[in-house]
């Protein structure tokens, strides 16, 4: 789900595929080995930290939280940047989670709250300081070809199939493990349903957006998260993944065009539609399932005022953490790309010649035309 999952999923800009899974890569790779170090500080036994099964598991999660909010950014920032931000990211994330499972003592087995409303609106906060007024207008290569949207699919049906496994992995009994694995099984087919549902209604001549079958379909596997290892039926599930493919589709097509234009956060993925809301309806879902039911976990019995502070904690530390990391990101030693070379592989990579040699002559050829045109 780290390497093929995210990276493909972001392999939508038509000119930024090599970026958008190559720096996935050395964060993924980078920020599981700090996520280890960082964790384990808060683990020490005799003064060591212990690796084993569930700390790797937990340090690829504080890596999703770093990818999440690379999605925010992506295609406006470089390699060195994106190591920075998952430097601190990480950091910041292994305080949060243990604030939220160990003092306040909240569950969050699928993490919707530490690694999915945390990620996105750690990365809604730094695109924000790190704002480009050149960027106002949408840039021409901030768009998807045919064939960068089937690569993205690639990585939203890995997401899709794997998500039972991520929301299922930290549980501490084998029967919570298999009601994290049939809730978040349930909650993703009725959140697909209904994403291509709406995304047909959605649209003025009722076909169906691509854009939305990439991301929508994935909400709710993030909104099930923190309640997923719970005593809810799989009918509570399923109406739990509906309303996040209601929340996630509506988000895409209202709410990112009027982040953009109102508050000025770009956010190139759209995490808050994928990650954000649903991770906010997450956390809501835990509230509501806890002062319905008694819930026991580790001899701790689930509150949910804890889940309540659990929530508004997280997202404040995501946001805070988020705008001073965008301070130090904007510092101009640390090399920004220009505005016009944003969402270009070329800045950074070695690109093959007949990719270059396609794109002078579609240059031309729009010359070209426009020439006669003006004729």
């Amino acid at each position: 789900m780290i390497f093929v999952g995210f990276g493909f999923l972001m392999t939508f800009l038509k000119k930024y595929g090599f970026s958008s899974v190559g720096i996935n890569m050395l964060i993924a790779a980078f920020g599981l080995q700090w996520g280890t170090l960082m964790q384990g500080f808060w683990h020490l036994k005799q003064g060591k930290i212990h690796v084993n099964i569930k700390s790797m598991i937990n340090a690829d999660f504080s890596t999703a939280a770093a990818l999440i909010s690379f999605g925010a950014v992506l295609g406006k920032t470089s390699p060195v940047q994106m190591l920075i931000l998952t430097i601190l990211e990480v950091t910041i994330f292994a305080c949060n989670e243990h604030l939220v499972t160990e003092i306040l003592q909240a569950t969050d087995v699928g993490a919707s709250m530490t690694i999915h409303a945390f990620g996105a609106y750690f990365g809604l906060a730094v695109t924000l300081v790190l704002y480009r007024p050149g960027l106002k207008n949408k840039h021409e290569n901030e768009e998807s070809t045919y064939h960068s949207d089937i690569s993205a699919m690639i990585g939203t049906l890995f997401l899709w199939l794997f998500w039972p496994s991520f929301n299922s992995a930290i549980t501490a009994q084998p029967i919570s493990q298999v009601k994290a694995i049939a809730n978040t099984y349930y909650s993703l087919a009725a959140c697909a349903v209904v994403t291509f549902a709406l995304s047909s209604l959605v649209d003025q001549r009722g076909k169906f957006s691509m854009v939305l079958i990439q991301n929508a379909t994935l909400a709710g596997g993030v909104a099930v998260g923190t309640c997923a290892d719970l005593s809810i039926p799989p009918f509570a599930a399923m109406c739990i993944g509906s309303v996040a493919g209601i929340i996630s589709v509506l988000g895409f097509h209202f709410l990112t065009p009027l982040l953009a234009s109102k508050l000025n956060i770009q956010d190139t993925c759209g995490v808050h539609n994928l990650h954000g809301l649903p991770g906010i309806l997450g956390g809501i879902a835990g509230i509501i399932v806890t002062a319905i039911k008694n819930e026991v976990r580790e001899g701790v019995r689930l509150t949910p005022g804890m889940q309540a502070a659990a929530l508004g904690s997280t997202i404040g530390i995501a946001l805070v953490g988020g705008a001073l990391t965008g301070g130090i990101l904007k510092l101009p030693f640390l090399g920004q790309v220009s505005d016009q070379n944003c969402f270009d592989d070329s800045v950074y990579w070695e690109v093959p010649e007949e990719e270059k040699r396609h794109e002078i002559h579609s240059n031309n050829y729009d010359e070209h035309s426009g020439f006669e045109a003006t004729m």
